[in-house]
């Protein structure tokens, strides 16, 4: 996609918990009729939706406070069930700044939004990573996942390239909103990278019950 063609207003689909990365796809489950509304109008136009974190401490459920940052997904695969959901892939294209809630009659929310900080997201460019930078933040990785019972396909994963590895690894971590927070608005991977290296060592486990402590 080209820097012409970002819309300035985009629908947004807040959801805890949940960031995707430019140049990465992730699965939804569509079911609430907000965003089923949303989805349909989406694919008669652009086929685009924002995804955005919630603030944790909000309380508003409906219109909850969101974070300022999110990234611009396009749909690049779509299907209904029998029982009226819709499951979608959404491919990350680039992160935005909100600027502005805009006045609707829509069930769901629009915003008006900036790239200026993120244009570098558009460019295919690989940035350079070496195994041996991030074989310590795997070996962390792997030992998080095993003791919260989290079953990774590690063989997939090592086809990918180092960057797509660390962006899937961090999307399906089972870190903090906040701290999935700072990993979007991570410059960069290798920032990104030094930034899960960070989050990774304040993790300690408690071998009897697998909580973590902190």
């Amino acid at each position: 996609m080209k820097k012409i063609d970002l819309p300035k207003k985009i629908p947004i689909f807040p959801l805890s918990n949940f960031i995707i990365f430019p140049q990465t796809t992730v699965p939804l489950n569509i079911f609430e009729p907000r965003y089923i509304e949303m989805i349909n109008e989406s694919m008669k136009k652009d086929k685009l939706v924002g995804m955005i974190q919630p603030r944790s401490s909000t309380e508003d459920l409906l219109s909850p406070a969101l974070y300022d940052i999110g990234c611009l997904g396009k749909i690049t695969s779509f299907k209904e069930t029998d029982d009226n959901r819709y499951l979608i892939e959404l491919k990350g294209l680039i992160r935005f700044h909100v600027l502005k809630e805009i006045n609707s009659t829509n069930k769901y929310r629009e915003f008006e939004v900036d790239y200026d900080d993120f244009y570098h997201d558009l460019e295919n460019k690989k940035e350079e990573l070496k195994f041996s930078d991030l074989e310590l933040i795997f070996k962390d990785f792997k030992s998080l996942f095993e003791k919260r019972g989290f079953i990774i396909n590690w063989k997939e994963l090592e086809k990918q390239s180092l960057d797509e590895t660390i962006n899937a690894l961090a999307m399906a971590s089972p870190f903090s909103l906040e701290e999935k927070q700072v990993l979007l608005e991570a410059k960069n991977l290798n920032n990104r990278k030094d930034k899960i290296a960070e989050i990774l060592s304040t993790y300690s486990y408690d071998v009897f019950n697998n909580t973590t402590v902190q």
